[in-house]
């Protein structure tokens, strides 16, 4: 085995363990990846005692557990949930372990995470009662965790205030998000709209996140800065949230979203000087890093979505609107930045290269995108083909064959009427046999062209069972192609369907042409056998060669047929003039599966 095949084994199992996550778990190991790497660094610094702030994984580990579990048992994972952060509350304190803040004062991000998810599954999965006895619970817990974990003394009025005010938003969220999504016993048009709508959201997330996992990281980085800054930061970070969730959704109206998302910067711009803020997470000229991040997906979705001709005016207006945010935000200290020509240029580049970069990758998903809907053409085009194909053998090999023995039997009725009404009756009766079946098997094409043929069941499956022989019989029995033939089997029971049914397609369309065409033809001999892992087919006549027209017309599409039929197999194809006088065709059908069929 060569050395590279299990490592693309191993990445394929990785790429498709990935897609069974859902954002859900992806958010939840991000954070409890940050957590591991930032506690374990805060443990082993020189700060405090070593070690002891690995004392808040227990906790941790114990409400990602809780998380994931709450993906089948909503209700007790909640409750456990609630007690875990109540229970380890008590565990810190007693430790005197020095828990962190993220979004919540004393709560860890994946505590955080956890606890939002926690709430959003128990007010979509369980019954109104119980969700508000698990989110009660949950809230007591959070409540207790950041006003019991804190050793060193009271909280301040501003964190306690920054707590409760994020802590709200958070519930709301989790619980107005869980109701929209709880599952509905009736199936009304309004919920069939709601589930649509909240499908294309998914879709959409899953189709931006990198973008959305950009976008989290910054977010969660001017938290932390707007509890130093206390309330004066909250206007720049409303306007931050705002520019994130429309660079979210910018791939449905990326031309709209770009001017959105120009009109927050700018407010955010106008607002910034006023506030006195006491921080500076400032990255490009003074805008927030959200800001930056929001800005540079609009452009690479805008570039993506349409032509780069197009989208310049918009492209202009957003620079615009980052070069007057430059200016207001860094001249707010004595105009420094408008009398220094060299840190203007240091902004004008740096934003000229994240502009470059931003529409360099909107030029390749844009490229990229293209090439997949040529190659879904393509695909849709060749299945399309392949289907036609089919069916006109279908329709050749099949119906063809049945209107072949009626033509055949009337002309005989014709012939034979006015000597032996007898013979005519019986031939009547053939006639309706055949036009019956014909029937019947016109119908089976349409059911199969209509796509109402039963699950798992192939075109015309009726008419080629797993028992070669058998169906040769039956085929031969009709008597349809008007001419004796005899018939030398030597098969096995186990023969691939696919390979028996293009056999007896192959057989039947050979005996249709000896009906039409073999003139004074009185016997047909059919042999098939199995040598050397090949289905070997032989029909032959004694007929000579056509002096009329045969009955109903030549298409000249029955060798055709053949050879596709054939072709599809990787078998081979011999028909012509047999040694001793008639006509004669010859095909070897390999047994293994090596090639695709029509059916």
């Amino acid at each position: 085995m060569p050395p590279s095949l299990p490592s693309k084994d191993l990445a394929a199992r990785a790429i498709a363990f990935a897609r069974r996550l859902d954002m859900s778990v992806l958010v939840l190991l991000g954070a409890l990846a940050f957590d591991l790497a930032f506690v374990t660094i805060v443990a082993l610094d020189d700060i405090g005692p070593r070690f002891v702030d690995l004392g808040l994984f227990p906790g941790i580990f114990t409400m990602a557990g809780c998380a994931l579990w709450a993906r089948k048992r909503a209700a007790v994972a909640g409750m456990a949930g609630a007690l875990a952060l109540m229970g380890f509350t008590f565990f810190i304190r007693y430790l005197a372990i020095p828990p962190y803040s993220s979004i919540l004062a004393n709560l860890s991000i994946t505590e955080v995470v956890a606890g939002v998810e926690l709430v959003y599954y128990a007010a979509r999965y369980t019954r109104p009662g119980v969700a508000f006895a698990v989110v009660s619970s949950l809230v007591v817990g959070a409540l207790t965790a950041v006003f019991g974990r804190y050793p060193y003394g009271e909280l301040s009025g501003s964190t306690v205030i920054q707590a409760m005010l994020f802590g709200l938003l958070l519930l709301s969220g989790a619980v107005a998000t869980g109701m929209i999504g709880r599952p509905r016993r009736v199936r009304d048009p309004q919920n069939e709209q709601r589930r649509r709508t909240l499908s294309r959201i998914n879709a959409l997330v899953r189709g931006q996140w990198p973008l959305i996992a950009m976008l989290a990281v910054s977010l969660l980085i001017e938290f932390s800065f707007t509890y130093e800054s206390g309330s004066r930061g909250f206007p720049v970070l409303f306007c931050s949230i705002g520019a994130a969730v429309v660079a979210a959704l910018s791939p449905r109206r990326p031309r709209d979203a770009i001017l959105l998302v120009a009109g927050v910067l700018l407010l955010s711009a106008v607002v910034t000087p006023f506030l006195h803020l006491g921080y500076d997470y400032q990255l490009v000229g003074g805008i927030p890093p959200t800001q930056v991040i929001a800005g540079f997906g609009v452009v690479v979705n805008l570039v993506r979505a349409i032509p780069i001709v197009q989208a310049w005016p918009r492209i202009a207006v957003l620079s615009g609107v980052v070069a007057v945010a430059a200016i207001l935000n860094l001249s707010v200290r004595g105009w420094r930045v408008i009398k220094d020509p060299q840190a203007i240029g240091s902004l004008a580049v740096f934003a000229a290269l994240l502009l470059g970069i931003a529409i360099a990758i909107g030029l390749f998903l844009r490229s990229r995108d293209s090439e997949r809907a040529q190659v879904v053409r393509s695909a849709v085009s060749d299945a399309q083909t392949s289907e036609r194909m089919a069916l006109a053998r279908e329709l050749h090999d099949v119906v063809a064959h049945h209107v072949t023995g009626i033509v055949v039997q009337a002309q005989a009725a014709r012939m034979m009427g006015e000597k032996n009404p007898q013979l005519a009756v019986e031939a009547m009766g053939r006639i309706e046999n055949a036009g019956v079946e014909a029937l019947a098997a016109m119908r089976r094409l349409v059911r199969s062209m209509r796509g109402d043929a039963p699950a798992g069941a192939g075109e015309f499956a009726e008419q080629a069972t797993t028992d070669l022989a058998a169906d040769l019989r039956k085929l031969v029995d009709a008597g349809n192609h008007g001419i004796h033939t005899v018939l030398q089997l030597d098969l096995p029971p186990n023969l691939p369907h696919e390979v028996g049914r293009s056999a007896l397609r192959l057989v039947q369309e050979s005996l249709t042409n000896v009906g039409k065409h073999a003139a004074g033809a009185t016997q047909a001999l059919v042999e098939a056998e199995v040598t050397g892992g090949e289905l070997h087919l032989r029909v032959t006549d004694d007929g000579r060669d056509r002096t009329h027209r045969p009955a109903g017309g030549s298409g000249g599409y029955g060798l055709v047929g053949m050879r596709e039929r054939v072709a599809l197999l990787h078998g081979r194809l011999s028909a012509g003039r047999g040694p001793d006088g008639g006509w004669r065709v010859e095909a070897w059908l390999p047994l293994e599966a090596n090639g695709e069929t029509d059916g």
